[in-house]
C-alpha cells in the first residue's frame, strides 16, 4: 500500500485507542491494510472469525476512525484470508490476464451486520444471489460455491461459523433475520484461565474441540452467571473452525432456537428450520435452561437432538443448572443430556481472579500491576463479568484522566472500600496498617523474599486476616503472592508462639488489631 494509505491506517489505530478504547484489542496490530479502493480501506484479517467479529461489532468505530483521520467519506472493508481484494488503482496492472471487475454489487462493501449474507432487496427489486454462495468467475459469470476451486468465505451452506445464513424467500416476501451469536476471537483456549473451579470443564472442552462428535457427546457445561461457560463454548467453536474451516457449525441461544421455531411454524417453513438445525456438524446452544415451560420447543429439540446424535454430530449445551435441576424439563431430555459429559464451572478463587484480570488487561494492550490486580480481586469475587467490567472502567478512567494503571487508579475507579461492620476489617485495611508500621510495600509482602524484615510483617498480615476477616486460608494465601493454605497456617502458628514469648511483639500485634478493628490508622 502507499505511504499516505499507511499513514491513514496508523492514524486510525491511534484514533481508536483514544476514542474507542473499549473495543481495542492487541490483535488489531496484526490487521493488514491493503490500500484504498472504491472509497473503502481494505483490511485483511487472519481468520474468517476475526473478520466476522469486526464486521458485526466494530464496523461503526472503524468507519468513524477512517473518516476522521482521512477527512474523507471513507469506509472500511474487512476481508478474510481468501476474500477478493479490490484493485487500489485502475492503472495498476494485474499479474496475469484478468477480466474487468464487475460493476455490480460485488464491489460494494459487505454489510457488516451479516457474514456473507446480502441485505434484503427493496420491494419490487430483483433478488440478488447471496455472495457467500456464488463467486464471480474470471469470465464474469457466476458458478456455485460447491463447484468453485476456492472454498466459500467460511464454509458451505447453510451455516456460517457463527450462525445460520438467512434462508432465501420468495420474491416480494419479507425475509426473517435469524441473527446469530457473535464468536469473539478473544474467547479462545489460550485466553481461558484454568483454576480449581473449571479444570474438568476446560479439559472436556478441549477434548470435544479435538474430536467433535466422538469425545463427549453431548457436552453439557453448567454454572452460575458470568463464570466462563460462554467462553468455553466459543473456544470450542474457534478451535473446530480453525482445524477445519468447512465445518458446518451453528451457534445460537436457546431463545434463538425457540423464536426461530415459532416463526417457522407460523410461516409454514418447518422444512427449512429442520435443515438449518439438523444438517450441521456441530450444534452449540447457550442457556438451554430457557426451554423450560416451552413444551412445543422441547418436543422439536428432542427430535433435533436425536437426529444429530444418531448421525454422530457434536452437540454442545450450556445452562445455569445441571440437567436434573432444570425445572419443567421433560424427563427424556434430561436423560439425553446426561448421556455425555456434564461439567460444572464454579466461582474462581482469589488467585484465579488475579490471573483473569491480568489476562483481560493484556487482551486490551494494558499492563495491570500486581497490587492493583490484588485489590480488584479482593473487592470483586462474584463472577468474571464483574472483573472485566472493572478493567473497562480502569481503562476509560486512565484515558480520560491520563493516569497510569496502578493501585491508586484502581482504588479511585472502584471507590473506597465500603465501611465494614465493627470487628470485621478488610485485608486491605490490615495491609495498610502493617505496611505503614513496618515501613514496607505491598509488593514486598506479595514477593517471594524470605528475609525477616519482610517475612514477619507478612506473617502478621496473614494472622490478622485470619483472625479479623472471614476469608479462607486459601484466599488469604492467594493475596500474598499465591501462597498455599499450609503457608498461612504456619504463619498463624508462628505469630501465636511469638506473642506468647515476646511481650513487646504481643503489644504490637494487639495494637494493630485494635486499630484495624476500630477502622483507625496504623499503630504508632
Amino acid at each position: 500500500m502507499t505511504d499516505p494509505d499507511r499513514q491513514i491506517w496508523d492514524g486510525m489505530l491511534a484514533h481508536l485507542r483514544a476514542h474507542h478504547a473499549t473495543i481495542c484489542r492487541q490483535w488489531f496490530e496484526e490487521l493488514e491494510p491493503l490500500g484504498i479502493a472504491a472509497g473503502t480501506l481494505q483490511l485483511r484479517t487472519h481468520s474468517p472469525l476475526h473478520r466476522d467479529y469486526l464486521r458485526r461489532i466494530c464496523a461503526d468505530q472503524f468507519n468513524d476512525a477512517a473518516q476522521t483521520v482521512s477527512g474523507r467519506l471513507l469506509s472500511v472493508r474487512f476481508l478474510g484470508p481468501d476474500d477478493e481484494v479490490l484493485q487500489p488503482t485502475p492503472s495498476k496492472k494485474p499479474d496475469g490476464p484478468r477480466a474487468s471487475a464487475p460493476s455490480g454489487p460485488v464491489q460494494l462493501p459487505i454489510d457488516p451486520r451479516r457474514d456473507g449474507v446480502r441485505p434484503a432487496s427493496p420491494a419490487g427489486a430483483p433478488a440478488q444471489p447471496p455472495t457467500s454462495l456464488d463467486r464471480p468467475h474470471t469470465n464474469g459469470t457466476h458458478v456455485p460455491a460447491e463447484a468453485s476451486p476456492e472454498p466459500p468465505e467460511v464454509h458451505v451452506r447453510p451455516v456460517v461459523a457463527n450462525g445460520a445464513a438467512v434462508p432465501s424467500k420468495p420474491a416480494g416476501s419479507t425475509p426473517t433475520p435469524y441473527e446469530s451469536l457473535v464468536v469473539n476471537p478473544d474467547y479462545d483456549f489460550a485466553n481461558f484461565v484454568v483454576g480449581p473451579g473449571n479444570q474438568l470443564a476446560h479439559a472436556a472442552a478441549q477434548a470435544v474441540a479435538a474430536n467433535p462428535g466422538r469425545a463427549y457427546n453431548p457436552f453439557f457445561v453448567h454454572g452460575g452467571v458470568g463464570l466462563g461457560k460462554t467462553h468455553l463454548l466459543q473456544a470450542v467453536c474457534l478451535k473446530i473452525v480453525e482445524a477445519n474451516p468447512r465445518t458446518r457449525l451453528y451457534y445460537t441461544s436457546c431463545e434463538g432456537f425457540s423464536s426461530q421455531f415459532f416463526d417457522s411454524v407460523q410461516s409454514g417453513e418447518m422444512g427449512e428450520f429442520r435443515h438449518r438445525f439438523r444438517d450441521v456438524d456441530v450444534l452449540v446452544i447457550d442457556d438451554i435452561h430457557f426451554l423450560t415451560k416451552l413444551d412445543r420447543s422441547q418436543e422439536e429439540f428432542f427430535h433435533t437432538f436425536n437426529a444429530l446424535f444418531q448421525a454422530q454430530k457434536q452437540i454442545i449445551l450450556s445452562s445455569d443448572a445441571p440437567p436434573e435441576e432444570i425445572p419443567l424439563l421433560q424427563e427424556r431430555l434430561v436423560s439425553r443430556f446426561l448421556w455425555g459429559l456434564v461439567a460444572k464451572v464454579e466461582k474462581p478463587d482469589y488467585e484465579t481472579r488475579i490471573q483473569i484480570l491480568k489476562t483481560k488487561a493484556r487482551l486490551r494492550g494494558l499492563m495491570l500491576p500486581d497490587d492493583a490486580a490484588g485489590f480488584i480481586a479482593q473487592r470483586l469475587d462474584s463472577n468474571i463479568r464483574e472483573l472485566e467490567g472493572a478493567i473497562v472502567k480502569l481503562q476509560i478512567q486512565s484515558v480520560v484522566e491520563k493516569r497510569p494503571m496502578d493501585l491508586a487508579l484502581a482504588r479511585a475507579a472502584l471507590g473506597e472500600e465500603p465501611q465494614p461492620a465493627v470487628g470485621e476489617p478488610t485485608i486491605q485495611s490490615i495491609i495498610d496498617a502493617v505496611t505503614e508500621f513496618y515501613t514496607i510495600r505491598l509488593a514486598d509482602l506479595q514477593s517471594k523474599h524470605r528475609q525477616r524484615s519482610i517475612a514477619l510483617p507478612r506473617q502478621v498480615c496473614m494472622y490478622l486476616a485470619r483472625r479479623c476477616t472471614r476469608h479462607s486460608l486459601e484466599e488469604i494465601g492467594g493475596f500474598f503472592g499465591g501462597r498455599d493454605h499450609t503457608t498461612v497456617m504456619h504463619a498463624i502458628r508462628t505469630v501465636e508462639i511469638k506473642r506468647e514469648k515476646e511481650s513487646d511483639f504481643e503489644l504490637v500485634v494487639r495494637s494493630l488489631e485494635e486499630k484495624v478493628r476500630a477502622g483507625r490508622g496504623p499503630a504508632m
